[in-house]
């Protein structure tokens, strides 16, 4: 059981950095596999401390900074919708802020 949860959420971190450096054009599209990435590396912890039989007081931190990550994340979005009218990368210059 411990080879199978660390091999899924291996399979899902490195499906999300595929999805990452993949798909591009879209700013919530890296926003979601950003936290893909966040909630696999979450569930290898959780695993990891469940079987060396640790303490679980880091997946809880581990989680207010994702969340902080994600809120963040989606004001970025927003105020981009707001000010350029989609979340296409091309549609933006980087150079003018």
């Amino acid at each position: 059981m411990f080879m199978f949860s660390i091999f899924t959420s291996l399979l899902i971190y490195f499906s999300g950095i595929y999805v990452f450096s993949s798909k591009r054009k879209h700013l919530l599209m890296v926003l979601l596999s950003l936290e893909y990435i966040v909630l696999s590396l979450f569930m290898l912890v959780i695993v990891f401390l469940i079987e060396f039989d640790f303490d679980y007081f880091f997946p809880i931190i581990f989680l207010v900074f994702s969340v902080c990550e994600g809120a963040l994340g989606l004001s970025i979005l927003v105020s981009m919708i707001r000010s350029h009218g989609n979340d296409f990368f091309n549609s933006f210059v980087l150079s003018l802020c």
